[in-house]
């Protein structure tokens, strides 16, 4: 109900932020009796050294006039003109809802215009108004105040140096360093609209409202001071403690500490150096919790060189939140793509885990390390510092390593279970339990490839520098090394052997299109813009990830590892 308020609150701010410091219009018609009457006055005299055209009163002065009645000390009366000034403890009344203080007012009956100054002080149900210059149009019902003023409602108080306000629909504006206060928030801005009814204030410029640890800053949107919610426009940024949120709208109840991002939506976790882009995300300030979706990438730039992947969602989930055994847990699905120079990788689904810093591929992982592809049922990763420490692969585990001096031929390796760990982002080691088989090619030097080895064993340990071959150790091996002209058919590509180059991410841009093992290339994000949602072409994509939209990522442009045209598979068996 909170949310529909608001909405049905912009239709009435709208058209009063329109009409904006327009002239007064044209009187009304004259009412038959448009006289000022005086009622009561101690003394009455007249002096024309003093005043010539004014009859002079003294003592519990009493006026009426259509509807209204004032009271002050003293005051000129003016017949001839149907106005007069009023001097000390000026009182003024309309109805039982308004009420009018000041030292000294001017009133023109033919105008019903009162002029109050110094120490003015006006009551409208609950709304009160304080100031020293004040203008009440009584045909309009509009009030306006200059040189300073402060509106208290309720529990906002709000200043400004310039301010309108109208008795009878109870909106007001607020022109020139304007401050909203209450004990949630404080609101600054030059220009802000405010529904005294609805507690609904208008932002129409820069401005900066802080609530506890949150800042906003927006140059278009509403805030409800009741409910603590807003609806932010013109891409609008919210930021909370090292967090940061920036959409073309965001939706954010304070109360809650709930937000919702809509279109190239960006955020930002400098405190873990982490990011999200995508157009429609969500936050949970109390709980951690974290969704974006809709051209969804995240950024890891805690190292030199970011880390981008793709995928239809993400989720973040904190657990032990504002403990010292907090963690989270990254769930991404589906079409999952990852792109680093020295690492890609691409599955179905991706959970990350903060506790161990372990990042699990399920549903047919592929990850690529230089010139190294690893391939299970099951690929777990484990991170140090956000640089890769090991990996773990179980269930029909494939290695495969092209070789630099010809790209033909392939070291592979295939068992059940294997693992690997690196050193500075390069594999050092890798070993391979049950069921191993090995197919490896001898080099001499940098030339080609002399002989090749196919091993047979049940565990094997390899120890890699530089990407060659260093040393090798295995229990028990049946085998045979071939010379390359003699390789037999069925034992050059091991069983299950593919090379799915033509799968890899090839730059951080190339994370949307999603390719099947079959070659075939298809485009996710156009395949949803078909079902309706907004197309985005590559110009876009990369606004969608930029730095510039949101903090600068300390990383440089990447480059492609491969040509960007699709590579034929390479056929399991010759």
């Amino acid at each position: 109900m909170g949310l529909l308020c608001i909405l049905v609150c912009y239709t009435s701010l709208d058209a009063y932020a329109q009409k904006g410091k327009t002239k007064r219009p044209a009187r009304r018609a004259k009412v038959q009796d448009s006289r000022v009457y005086l009622v009561h006055a101690d003394v009455l005299h007249y002096d024309q050294h003093v005043n010539a055209d004014a009859t002079i009163l003294n003592g519990k002065v009493h006026f009426t006039h259509q509807g209204a009645r004032l009271y002050c000390d003293s005051a000129y009366f003016y017949e001839a003109s149907n106005s007069f000034e009023a001097f000390g403890h000026v009182k003024m009344y309309q109805g039982d809802t308004l009420s009018l203080f000041s030292d000294y007012a001017y009133y023109d009956g033919n105008e019903q215009m009162a002029r109050a100054r110094y120490n003015v002080e006006l009551k409208h149900r609950k709304t009160l108004l304080y100031t020293d210059s004040l203008d009440f149009d009584r045909i309009y019902d509009n009030i306006y105040f200059f040189e300073g003023g402060k509106m208290i409602d309720g529990k906002t108080t709000l200043t400004s140096d310039w301010g309108e306000y109208n008795t009878k629909t109870k909106m007001s504006v607020f022109n020139y360093d304007v401050k909203m206060k209450n004990p949630d928030m404080f609101l600054t801005t030059d220009t802000l609209y405010y529904d005294t009814h609805n507690s609904m204030a208008h932002i129409v410029g820069p401005s900066d409202i802080v609530s506890g640890d949150n800042h906003i800053y927006s140059e278009q949107g509403y805030y409800d001071t009741k409910l603590e919610r807003s609806i932010l426009m013109n891409r609008s940024i919210l930021t909370n403690n090292g967090k940061m949120l920036v959409g073309d709208s965001i939706y954010y109840d304070s109360k809650m500490g709930f937000s919702q991002a809509f279109y190239d939506v960006v955020y930002v976790d400098s405190v873990n150096c982490n990011k999200l882009t995508g157009n429609y995300g969500e936050y949970y300030e109390n709980t951690g919790y974290a969704m974006c979706t809709d051209s969804a990438v995240a950024i890891d730039f805690s190292q030199g060189d970011s880390l981008f992947m793709h995928a239809d969602t993400f989720k973040l989930v904190t657990f032990n939140i504002e403990t010292d055994s907090v963690y989270r847990k990254l769930h991404a699905y589906h079409h999952v793509r990852a792109f680093r120079r020295d690492i890609q990788a691409v599955c179905d689904s991706l959970v990350y885990v903060s506790k161990d810093s372990c990042v699990t591929l399920y549903h047919d992982p592929i990850m690529w390390n230089n010139g190294q592809q690893l391939v299970g049922d099951l690929v777990n990763v484990y991170l140090r510092d956000s640089v890769i420490d090991h990996t773990h692969l179980i269930g029909n585990c494939f290695s495969i390593q092209q070789l630099k001096s010809d790209t033909a031929c392939y070291n592979q390796v295939s068992s059940s279970e294997m693992f690997s760990y690196f050193v500075d982002g390069k594999v050092r080691e890798a070993r391979a339990k049950d069921n191993v088989l090995i197919g490896y090619y001898f080099e001499e030097g940098d030339t080609l490839p002399i002989i090749y080895n196919y091993q047979e064993t049940s565990e094997l340990r390899m120890f890699i520098k530089d990407q060659k071959l260093e040393s090798v150790w295995t229990p028990k091996t049946t085998g045979t090394m071939y010379p390359l002209n003699q390789i037999p058919a069925d034992r050059k590509r091991l069983p299950g052997f593919a090379w799915y180059d033509y799968v890899r991410p090839v730059n951080r841009y190339d994370i949307f299109n999603w390719r099947e093992k079959n070659g075939k290339k298809r485009n996710v994000e156009k395949e949803k813009d078909k079902k309706g949602n907004v197309e985005k072409d590559n110009d876009e994509k990369e606004k969608v990830i930029s730095e510039d939209s949101a903090m600068p990522l300390n990383t440089e442009d990447t480059q492609e590892l491969v040509p960007e045209e699709v590579q034929e598979p390479v056929p399991a068996t010759e």
